[in-house]
């Protein structure tokens, strides 16, 4: 772990050496005072002792033409993908999955995080390398999923909460040292079962709670309140509970005094339901996302990493694409796990001899998403499996 932790130390994309030697400025408590007039209060913003190092890792995780590849499937989640092409759910096999993703030569061009589930950050590849490690040296800054899952949450309408704030402090700043420089966590609303207003307090209160604890510890939060696909509803419905849900989730993120400038959201775009006979183009989902992160996101976010929620690869990039046609206030971009990943593991089958050919699909797919999010996807030579659907009613992560 300490030389994982010294190698970062030394090639870390986010802070040279220097400025980790000049030291102490970085960890001193910042604040700002700011006086209302005529009144005699005053209100201080406090932000973490980290809030340069934070600003300066959520910039360079949004700089452009870049995204983020999702490989922080639980070891329960990685098994059902390895089970899909044939393989045992064992260590190893994860290990050698997870050692084809990072290593694909190249891959930072393209990709400029990576969030992992713990094993992986503390695990090496098949060449003994540390997946730390090789991440860093692709320019590729390591991130960790920092959740314990949805259970079910007493006194609503059959919906969840997320848990894992209990520890949730000692855990980051351990994760800080291992080499990881953000967070994830993963709430779900669910629109057929409401949302309650119980359900959508509930994560908001959980993601700013967790989003506050993170920045403490010198991660930048990734704000992920996924509004699920299942349902028959269109996409005004959508929307109207994507707003209720976005507007609480600032409120408090403001509360718990979260510094914006160094959080990203990983948010669902605004689609209908994947059971509604109306299906939206491109460009309406794009119209419809675009007004909402319009009227409920603070310029001050550097960046919007959308998640893919089980739409298919090019489906994803298409809509992406479409959002880039003209110029936003902050960076929008991806943040996928299937729809970067899912001919990838087809091609590979868990065959050694396929490791190259899954590497080059895994480079297709993510120079197409760095090109939507520049706005210069064309969608042109896309296979027919990249354009399969793969919205599983029920999804646990």
């Amino acid at each position: 772990m300490a030389s994982a932790s010294a190698t970062l130390l030394k090639s870390s994309p986010i802070i040279d050496k220097s400025e980790w030697i000049k030291g102490q400025n970085l960890r001193q408590p910042s604040a700002c005072v700011i006086r209302c007039h005529p009144t005699s209060v005053a209100l201080t913003v406090r932000a973490s002792s980290y809030a340069d190092e934070l600003v300066k890792t959520a910039k360079t995780i949004a700089s452009p033409g870049r995204g983020i590849l999702a490989m922080d499937e639980s070891n329960a989640t990685c098994g059902k993908r390895l089970d899909s092409i044939g393989l045992e759910n064992t260590e190893a096999n994860r290990q050698a999955y997870r050692t084809l993703l990072v290593s694909a030569p190249g891959l930072g061009e393209y990709i400029s995080g990576a969030i992992l589930f713990e094993e992986t950050l503390y695990q090496s590849t098949v060449d003994g390398k540390k997946m730390v490690d090789v991440l860093v040296e692709q320019n590729i800054v390591p991130g960790i999923k920092v959740d314990k899952g949805l259970v079910p949450l007493p006194g609503s309408n059959n919906e969840s909460w997320c848990q894992g704030l209990d520890g949730l402090s000692s855990r980051t700043a351990a994760y800080y040292q291992q080499g990881a420089r953000f967070a994830k966590w993963r709430t779900v609303v669910s629109i057929p079962n409401g949302p309650s207003a119980l359900a959508v307090k509930e994560a908001a209160w959980g993601l700013a709670r967790y989003a506050a604890i993170s920045q403490d510890s010198g991660l930048v939060p990734i704000v992920e309140p996924e509004i699920l696909l299942d349902g028959e509803h269109g996409i005004d419905r959508t929307f109207e509970v994507a707003q209720k849900v976005w507007a609480e989730v600032f409120f408090y993120l403001a509360e718990n005094n979260v510094l914006f400038e160094g959080i990203l959201l990983k948010p669902s775009m605004v689609t209908p339901g994947a059971e509604c006979k109306d299906k939206a183009t491109p460009q309406q989902v794009a119209d419809y996302t675009l007004k909402l992160l319009h009227r409920r996101i603070p310029p001050a976010v550097p960046g919007i990493m959308f998640l893919s929620g089980g739409q298919s690869e090019v489906e994803a990039t298409l809509n992406l694409n479409a959002m880039n046609q003209s110029p936003n206030p902050w960076h929008v971009s991806f943040s996928y796990a299937r729809a970067l990943q899912n001919t990838c593991l087809k091609t590979w089958g868990g065959r050694p001899e396929n490791v190259k050919a899954a590497q080059d699909t895994l480079l297709v797919r993510a120079k197409a998403n760095s090109l939507a999010q520049l706005g210069k996807y064309t969608g042109e030579g896309e296979s027919e499996e990249a354009k399969k659907g793969m919205f599983v009613k029920g999804y646990v992560y």
